[in-house]
C-alpha cells in the first residue's frame, strides 16, 4: 500500500480564503483543484491512497472534504482544523472525531504573526484537547519555529506530532545546519515524525534537482529513522515547481539504496501508523 501523506483540494468558486493564490507567484496554481485531477496522477505512479491536508482555518473545509471522501475511496483520511486557541475547540473535534475518515488536525502556524503560537498557553490547551482524543497533530511551521517542537512535544507527549515539509529549509540557498540541529532536536522526541514533502518548491523552481533534496531527506532519515517518515506529493502546490511524478520519483531515487522494508515504510506504512488506518 503506497499513501500520499499530503496533498491538498481547493475550488475557488467557494466561500473560502484564496487570497495566496492570487499572489503572482502561485499563478500557476490559481484554479480549482479536486479528487478527478488527482486519482489519474496517483494511479500513473503507482500510489494508492491519500491523506487531504486542510487549507483554511475553517469547520466548513472539513465538511466539505469528508464529503468528497465519502465520494471517493482512494481518499484514505482527511486531516482537518480546530479552533486550538477557543473554548468551543473540544465542541468543534467532537462534530468530526468519529468519522472514519478523519484523521487529523493542522493549524497554518507558519501564517501566523505572533512566531510563539504554537507554544502560547490557550493553544498548548487546544492540542492537550487532541492528545486526550488521541487526535494527531500537525506542525507547519517554517525553519524559525522549529525550536518549538521540543517543548510542544514535551507537552503533549501521547500526542502524534507531525513536522510538514521537514519545516521548510532553505534548500535553494543550500542553508542546512542550524536547520539540522532543531530537526535532530525534533527527533529526539519519539512522538514527532516528519514528512519528506514540500520540498520542490523550497528549491528552485526552474532548476532543481534529486540531488538539492537529498542531504536534507538523509538528515531527516538518521534523525527520525524510516519508522517516523513519510512521503507527501504536497500536490497541487507542488506544480510550480514540478509534476506529482516528478516529485514523487524523486524521493523514490533518494531512498532507492534503503532496504524494501524502509522504502515500504516511508511510501505508506508510517503514514498507516500515524494516522490509524485500516
Amino acid at each position: 500500500m503506497i499513501i500520499d501523506a499530503h496533498q491538498h483540494f481547493w475550488k475557488l468558486d467557494m466561500p473560502f480564503d484564496h487570497a495566496w493564490l492570487a499572489e503572482p507567484q502561485h499563478a500557476a496554481i490559481h484554479k480549482t483543484y479536486l479528487p478527478e485531477d488527482l486519482e489519474p496522477l496517483l494511479k500513473a505512479s503507482g500510489v494508492d491512497q491519500a491523506i487531504f491536508v486542510q487549507t483554511q482555518h475553517d469547520i466548513e473545509e472539513n465538511r466539505w472534504v469528508l464529503g468528497l471522501a465519502e465520494q471517493n475511496p482512494f481518499l484514505a483520511g482527511v486531516v482537518g482544523w480546530v479552533d486550538l486557541a477557543s473554548d468551543a475547540c473540544e465542541d468543534q473535534l467532537s462534530e468530526f472525531e468519529a468519522h472514519p475518515k478523519f484523521v487529523g488536525i493542522r493549524h497554518i502556524t507558519q501564517g501566523e504573526s505572533d512566531d510563539n503560537f504554537i507554544v502560547r498557553p490557550d493553544v498548548l490547551a487546544g492540542l492537550k484537547v487532541l492528545e486526550r482524543h488521541g487526535v494527531p497533530f500537525e506542525l507547519l511551521f517554517f525553519t524559525k519555529h522549529l525550536k518549538h517542537a521540543p517543548a510542544v512535544a514535551a507537552h503533549v507527549p501521547d500526542l502524534p506530532l507531525v513536522i510538514d515539509h521537514l519545516s521548510k529549509p532553505n534548500i535553494k540557498e543550500r542553508q542546512f545546519d542550524e536547520w539540522a540541529v532543531d530537526i535532530k532536536a525534533a527527533a529526539a522526541h519519539q512522538n514527532v515524525y516528519c514528512k519528506l514533502s514540500g520540498m520542490v518548491t523550497e528549491a528552485d523552481w526552474e532548476n532543481w534537482t534529486p540531488d538539492d533534496l537529498r542531504p536534507y531527506v538523509e538528515t531527516a532519515l538518521e534523525a527520525f529513522g524510516p519508522q517516523r517518515c513519510m512521503y507527501g506529493s504536497d500536490w497541487p502546490v507542488c506544480e510550480l515547481a514540478g509534476s506529482y511524478a516528478q516529485v514523487y520519483s524523486a524521493l523514490d531515487g533518494i531512498v532507492g539504496t534503503l532496504g524494501e522494508s524502509d522504502k515500504a515504510q516511508i511510501f505508506g506504512g508510517t503514514a498507516q501508523q500515524f494516522y490509524g488506518l485500516a
